[in-house]
């Protein structure tokens, strides 16, 4: 696993994995699911680091490199780790990426959980999801 952060924007691979920095310690068992995917795996801790530095690195590296594939994964239940699943949509204001495949996923109990963007979404919008509540 590299460092999102400490690597050079030219060092990325076809298909790229950014995960929340505690995911391998946490949920072993999924860390390794991605692992079979590819070993270009970056980690990166949005407690320590502002998202903001994070989405501009990602964009740095997506500009040179011909990126296929980007898997966000982190931690089901983490207000910090949340945030990388919010990053494609800052990524798309900056950038045309409809040639790349995103997917996001959530590790719960060493299982990684498949999350459309809709969910995500929803997330962000808290007095939409109470409407609903109320609704139903």
């Amino acid at each position: 696993m590299k460092d999102l952060m400490k690597t050079n924007c030219y060092d990325v691979e076809d298909t790229m994995i950014i995960v929340g920095s505690c995911l391998q310690r946490m949920q072993p068992k999924a860390y390794n699911e991605l692992q079979k995917v590819t070993s270009n795996i970056y980690d990166v801790c949005l407690e320590c680091i502002h998202l903001n530095m994070v989405i501009t690195k990602i964009i740095g590296m997506l500009c040179r490199v011909n990126v296929k594939r980007l898997i966000f994964a982190s931690v089901d239940k983490s207000p910090h780790c949340v945030q990388l699943h919010y990053i494609e949509n800052e990524i798309r204001k900056a950038m045309n990426i409809d040639c790349i495949e995103i997917v996001h996923y959530v590790a719960i109990d060493n299982e990684l959980i498949k999350i459309e963007n809709d969910t995500i979404k929803k997330s962000k919008a808290l007095g939409e999801l109470e409407r609903e509540k109320v609704l139903n």
